[in-house]
Formats: C-alpha cells, structure tokens, sequence
C-alpha cells in the first residue's frame, strides 16, 4: 500500500499524515504477524514410507511428531490423502493407497486418525483430523501407499528444524555416478563421484562420514552387485580444481537397502563455500560390474569367475534381470512362494545372479506360474547373503500353489544398448520395421535389416534390447511400414539369434559382408512386441502314465498317411500289414500371462478332407524316439487340429471351442488335451529294435508363436522297449533338472532342435 504525504501547502498539520502513516504501517505488521501465526498453527511434521516393501516407492506411512515416530489410521483415508503424502515425499504423484497394515504393523503412537484431504494440501498436517494422537485405531489399521516412481522435477528436501531429523530417510530427486572425462566412454560406468540433485541442482556428497555400505546401496541402484577399492589420488587432484557444490547432509546406510531413499539421513553439514567439508572431499565410488555385463577391455575378468552350476535362476520374463524366481534342491528346480516376499530378499537374488539391488518383489505368479515342487515359503533375509539359499525359510510350503510364484525385477547397468536399434513406421512404439545403426565408410547410419531366415527367435532380442517386453511376432514383409527413407539400405543380413543374447549385433550375422538377394525395402524385417506372452508346458505325468503299444493294419490309417503321421516305410506298406505305434496322451498347460494363439488368421487355416478338420498350425507338436546318443530312431508329428480349452482352473472361464469353425487357443490357466486314441497320437515304432531309448515330445517346435519361455516347451522320458511291451519312466520337462543331471538327457539343456 502507497504511504501519502500532503504537499507542504497542505491545510493539515504535519504531524497527522505522519501519525497515519505509522499506523497503516502498525496495521500491516499486525497483519503479516497473524498470517504467520495461522501457518505455524499447523504442526510442523516430517514423513517416511516404512514397513515390508516390495519397492522402494511404497511403505507404510510414518509421521515424525514432538519427538517421536508414529503411523496414520486407514480410518476415512482416500486416494487425496495418498496424493498430498507423495507429493511431501517428493513423488509426482499417487498410484494407490492400502489400508489393514498391508506394509507390516507400525510401532509407537498412532499420530492421525480420520484424515481428510482435498489433495492440494501442502502438507499431511494440513488435512483435516481428529489431530495429533487423538485416534481409536490399532496399528493392524496402518495406511500404506504406493507412490509414482517419478520425482517432482526441482524437488528440494527441507529438514524442519522443530521437528528434528532423527530417523528421517533420504529424500532427493535424483542420484548419479558422474564419471571423469577418461571415464565416460566406458560403457557401463562403473566409478566416479556420487552426486545428487536436490532443489533442480546436482550436488556432491561430502566423504568425511561415507562408508562402504553407502557405496555397495549406490552401486547396487546401477545394476552392479557390490563395490571395490579404487585409487582415490586423481580424484583429489580432480576436486581441489573443481568447483563444488556440497549437499547439506551426510548419509547413513546399512548396506541391505534397495535404493538410497531407504537410508537415512546422517548428520547435516555446515556450509562455509570453500571451507566445507575441509577434512574431506567429495564421495567417490567403484562399482563391479556382474559377468554379463563385464567390460571386454578387462583382462582376466572372466578368470574371476568360476562358471559353476546356479542355485538360483530367473524364468519367464521378458528383460534381463527379471522373472520367476527358482532354486535349486537335490538335482531339481522349483520355485518360491510369495508369503512375506518383500525388496530385501528380492535383492540378495539380484546381487547373487550379478545384477544390483532389487526395483520390485513381484508376488501372485506376476512371471507366470512355474512347474514342479514349491522349494521355499516364508523367505527372511538380512541382505547381506550371498545367496537367497542362505536366507531363513521355510520348508513346509502347504498352502502354496504356483499361483503364489515369486518373482524380482532387479537394477541392471545402463548399457545404452536401445540406441543402437530402433523400429520405424509402426503404428504403436511396439511395432515397426527394425532398423540398426553401423558404421560405415568412418560414419555411423542407420540401415534395415535382411529378413531370410528372421523368426520369432530374432524378434525376442530385438524386443529384450529395446525394452519392450516379448515379441509377439516376426515379420518378413513390412511393406505396409514406411519406414525411414534414409535408413532404406540394408545394413545386417544372415541374422540368427539363439534367443538369450542381450542385443541383435551378438547374434550370428555376416557382419559387414552384407549378402541380402531380396533387398530391404518391402522384404526389410520387421517385429511386434507385446508386454506378456503365453507359456505352454506339457504334462510329463501324464505321458508316463498313458504310453502304450497298440499294432494296427495298414487299411485303417489311410487319413493317418496321408498327414505324414507314419514312418516313411509306410509308404511301400502292403494294406494289409499292421504298423505298430507307440501312443500316449499329451496334456498341455498354458502356464503364462496371455492366451495362446495361432499365428495364422482362421481364414488361411488349411482343410484337411481325409480328417474333415481344419489345421490352425500345421506342426503343433514333435514326437521322437531317440537313441541314447540323441540320434533319432522313429519320429511323429501332430497338426493343432484344435486347439481349445478341455479344462481350466477352478474360477477360469473356458475360452477357445472348436466346433462350428469356433475359434482356437488356450487360455491362460487352462490346458489342451489330446487323447491317445486320436490319430496321429502317437510314434511308428514299426522298425525299431528292442532296446532303451528317449521318448521326446516338444510343443511349438518352430518357434511359430512367440513365448515367454521356450526351455520349458520339451519333455523327455526314459523308454525300454523288448520287441513285445514298452515301459516308460522317469518323464520331466527341460530346465526342471540340474545341469548334471540333465547331462543324461541330450538335448534338453537348449532345446534345439534339428530343424526350425
């Protein structure tokens, strides 16, 4: 407000606008005083997200007020009040809220109860409550949220002084290793200075209380599963030339966390400019990097590991560094259950197979379902094991079923791997036609790829580099995606990928001897990708419980014949002669995240007269008899004649029904059942000798629809046959054995086959 002095001609005196004016100033005062007043009569509090996580942007939330922690009643909680804790915390926004002590019972005071939010309070404590400690809740009523893992850009912690800083945990917006110029091209980065960005600026952390368990939580949010020594001179040399920037605190970890937001917050730091942290210098850490992602410039590396069989494994997902955790007991793989399944265990899996510390503990089969015995129940860890076999458990799993699986996402290194490849012209960022970047003639351009010989197995690479989940399918046309113009020229050719590499350059290609007859263009290869995919898997049971010989005369097996389903003696055959066939029933499980389809549309399906049915897929399932060496004795073959749900799990509704040209599948948690008395059900054993063999049946033998895991697709069992009967024992799946038993199945380590 304008103060106003009258001009000196003025009829009053000069004494009143002076009197007037200090009282409009004594009124505004007065004014600012009882803003103030009405700020500071909401309790100064501080928050922290606690309990049995399953990621770090999760918890329990906790309230610091007058001097000690407490927790908030789910009594009237909603969405809004989700919102204003995050916000607090520094997190963009609220994904959900979970009542009943979902994160565990809190301990201490219960500090609010029947809290209301707008949402666009600044603060908890501007809600609207019973007030402080006025609540008739027990701590199995603690509010827990879940928060975005995204950060309010500029976010700056405040401690409050009135409140205290004990317990608190670290609450920035960002965290990186800032590696030094001779570093920066090392890919991934594993040494540098530990900076972090609070208030929009990146800042560096004082050393003078740094620790190694400090270093081993930072390099476990990189993807790297511990820390080492480094030599620290050229980084003092480094720091008194630079200018710095401290963070006004120091940090105290344990060494378990997951990520450094669960640490908590050391003692503050003066800032004097130049004079802070006088006795130190800015925190510098060294990270090592797992086998897979060792740099190859690193002499001896691999010497430091020794390649011995694993007792813990990962299945079913789409990424590296994510799935269904398994564990290995008396020579046979099983899974986990997901009772008190939270971040610490997730991460000593994570460390132990040489990834970092743990994003996300995924519970309820979020990996799809396993096979076999439930190992585990009731996993306790510290964190600091160096296997998950290490932590407490419990052996007794009644009640777990494989619905309860166990799963990790876990941190891996930035190894720049999706800028290298990209997909153009799709409709979504899930599809297009692949496009690489390579050097040519000193410069680097980005060119297509040859699509002789791509396949789903190329797909699943080029999907895993860039991130996008599993591939749903392989194109070899994809003229209908225009693509980039100027990366039009074929770059990559002859590609052939196993499926477990980590970028398309590591499959087998020509490399820069392009050799491509068709051209890109139209023929330039292409992917879809999709974020779940179906897995089938095969009832070993019940092949063994249902295998049997049955002779039958030639007359009666035209249709058979016709199909291919006879041995290729067959075909010189008297009609009157028998063949003798070895038959079994075949069940088959989808045990993944999304339903089972053919590629092929219904109206490119093939009809066959002979059998009157239709063929969805023309080779649906192999069947061999092998010797004991893996050379193939006898062998059969099975059209998908119709694939439908036969049954389902309690609560799962049939999906896929033949008849009437219906439509065919199988939905997830439901199976397929093909009877030992249908055609082509079977092996011709006409012109095999007595002797022990393997029975092998793999399903999706070609690879024609894409799944989330390809190992679990073959199953074998040890055969005896006497010229007379048949036994059939000791049936079980690829990957359900360990390694040196499996060593006595040829075959089943990498399921691949012959042909593809």
């Amino acid at each position: 407000m304008p103060l106003y002095l009258p001009p000196d001609n003025s009829s009053f005196p000069r004494s009143v606008p002076i009197m007037v004016n200090r009282l409009l100033l004594a009124l505004l005062c007065v004014s600012a005083l009882s803003s103030a007043q009405s700020d500071a009569g909401k309790p100064v509090i501080q928050l922290r997200l606690g309990g049995e996580k399953r990621k770090h942007y999760e918890g329990r939330v906790e309230v610091f007020y007058n001097g000690e922690w407490g927790t908030v009643c789910d009594d009237d909680f909603s969405i809004s009040a989700a919102q204003v804790v995050c916000r607090e915390l520094g997190f963009m926004d609220a994904v959900s809220w979970a009542p009943s002590a979902k994160f565990g019972r809190g301990e201490g005071r219960i500090w609010l109860d029947n809290v209301h939010c707008t949402g666009a309070e600044k603060s908890l404590a501007q809600c609207e409550s019973n007030g402080f400690g006025v609540s008739d809740c027990k701590h199995s009523e603690d509010v827990g949220v879940v928060c975005s893992q995204k950060r309010i850009p500029g976010f700056k912690f405040i401690r409050n002084q009135a409140v205290g800083g004990e317990g608190l945990t670290v609450q920035v917006e960002e965290v990186r290793i800032r590696a030094t110029y001779s570093h920066r091209k090392r890919i991934p980065i594993t040494e540098g200075f530990v900076e972090v960005k609070d208030g929009g600026k990146w800042r560096q952390i004082c050393n003078e209380d740094w620790t190694e368990m400090n270093s081993r939580v930072v390099c476990g949010m990189y993807g790297f599963p511990g820390e080492k020594p480094f030599n620290v001179r050229p980084y003092k040399l480094l720091a008194k030339r630079r200018k710095k920037n401290y963070w006004g605190f120091s940090v105290n970890c344990t060494g378990n966390e997951a990520h450094l937001s669960d640490c908590k917050l050391g003692k503050e730091i003066q800032l004097k400019g130049n004079n802070t942290c006088r006795r130190g210098m800015p925190a510098v850490i060294s990270c090592i990097p797992g086998r897979a992602f060792a740099p190859s410039v690193s002499v001896g590396f691999r010497k430091a590991y020794r390649v011995e069989q694993p007792l813990v494994r990962l299945r079913g997902g789409a990424m590296i560094g994510e799935g269904r955790v398994e564990v290995l007991k008396n020579g046979e793989w099983g899974t986990v259950c997901d009772d008190n399944w939270d971040i610490r265990a997730a991460t000593v899996v994570c460390r132990e197979l040489g990834f970092g510390s743990a994003k996300e503990a995924l519970t309820g089969g979020r990996m799809g379902q396993g096979v076999g015995a439930v190992h585990m129940n009731e996993v306790q860890c510290s964190g600091f094991e160096k296997s998950l076999t290490e932590c407490y458990f419990n052996q007794d799993s009644i009640g777990c079923s494989h619905e309860e699986d166990a799963a990790v996402r876990c941190n891996v290194p930035a190894m720049g791997f999706h800028s290298r490849l990209r997909l153009s012209g799709g409709r979504n960022p899930y599809e297009g036609r692949v496009e690489v970047l390579a050097e040519r003639n000193g410069s680097l351009v980005w060119g297509s790829v040859c699509s002789d010989s791509w396949g789903t197995m190329e797909a699943v690479v080029v999907c895993r580099q860039l991130g996008l989940g599993f591939a749903s399918h392989a194109f070899q046309e994809t003229w209908y995606w225009e693509g980039d113009s100027s990366a039009s020229s074929v770059l990559m050719s002859g590609v052939r990928c196993s499926g477990t590499e980590l970028t398309l350059d590591q499959c087998l290609h020509h490399g820069k001897h392009v050799s491509c007859p068709k051209g890109g263009g139209r023929f330039a290869a292409g992917v879809s990708c999709t974020q779940t995919a179906p897995d089938l898997v095969l009832s070993a049971q019940v092949v063994e419980q249902t295998t049997y010989l049955e002779d039958r005369p030639m007359y009666s097996l035209q249709c058979a014949h016709e199909e291919r389903c006879l041995s290729s003696t067959a075909d010189k055959a008297d009609p009157s002669s028998y063949r003798r066939l070895l038959r079994f029933s075949s069940q088959i499980q989808n045990n993944g995240l999304s339903d089972f389809r053919p590629r092929a549309s219904p109206q490119s399906w093939v009809w066959h007269e002979c059998h009157r049915h239709y063929h969805s897929m023309e080779v649906f399932t192999h069947y061999d008899l092998l010797s004991l060496n893996g050379t193939k004795v006898a062998e059969g073959h099975k059209a998908s004649f119709c694939l439908e749900d036969t049954h389902c799990d309690e609560g799962i509704q049939k999906r896929y029904e033949c008849a009437n040209f219906g439509s065919q599948g199988i939905t997830v948690g439901c199976w397929d059942t093909y009877r030992h008395d249908i055609d082509c059900q079977w092996i011709d054993i006409t012109d095999v000798k007595p002797g022990d063999y393997f029975l092998q049946v793999v399903i999706n033998p070609n690879y024609e629809v894409a799944e989330s895991d390809f190992t679990n697709n073959i199953m074998k069992c040890r055969t005896r046959y006497d010229g007379h009967r048949i036994w059939t024992y000791n049936c079980h799946i690829g990957g359900t054995l360990s390694s040196d038993v499996e060593d006595t199945f040829p075959g089943l380590l990498t399921n691949q086959l012959s042909h593809r």
